[in-house]
């Protein structure tokens, strides 16, 4: 990990890593955590495979008032069922590259934890301008918000 390209967070969640999965890889059901609420997620792909399509589009107010969106189209780039994911926005479905608005690799790992999962997000970025960027947009506090979601979710199935 480098301390200036990479954010991660780790967290002890508390459901089933079976669970966690089920929720992080079903469509209907990732879309009710995977951004912090009010903002609400659109899942336009979901392929679960390398090189499948990962794109979500999240939209929801802003504190002027207006309304934001995020479009994130992405692909799988590894998949080791119930432990762990990897997706990048650097490239698009086919290996296609592709330029977004916040180049990075996202890697989700789980393992099991007591009755519960270690989860943890690392986000990889291209430089050190980028990593800080989505540091200071809230990455600590949006992902972590999401993170909390995704167990309210997860112990619920």
């Amino acid at each position: 990990m480098s301390e200036t390209l990479d954010l991660e967070i780790s967290r002890f969640v508390n459901a089933p890593r079976k669970k966690v999965w089920q929720a992080w890889t079903d469509p209907e059901i990732l879309k009710l955590w995977w951004c912090p609420k009010p903002w609400v997620t659109e899942v336009r792909a979901f392929d679960l495979r390398p090189g499948g399509a990962f794109h979500t589009y999240m939209t929801g107010p802003l504190p002027d008032g207006t309304t934001g969106e995020s479009d994130n189209p992405g692909v799988f780039l590894e998949i080791i069922p119930e432990r762990k994911i990897v997706s990048t926005s650097m490239l698009v479905e086919g290996w296609r590259p592709a330029a977004p608005w916040m180049p990075m690799t996202a890697i989700i790992a789980m393992d099991d934890e007591g009755d519960g999962t270690r989860y943890v997000a690392r986000c990889l970025h291209l430089n050190a301008e980028g990593a800080k960027q989505h540091e200071e947009m809230g990455f600590y506090d949006g992902w972590g918000t999401c993170i909390t979601q995704l167990e309210e979710v997860a112990r619920g199935l």
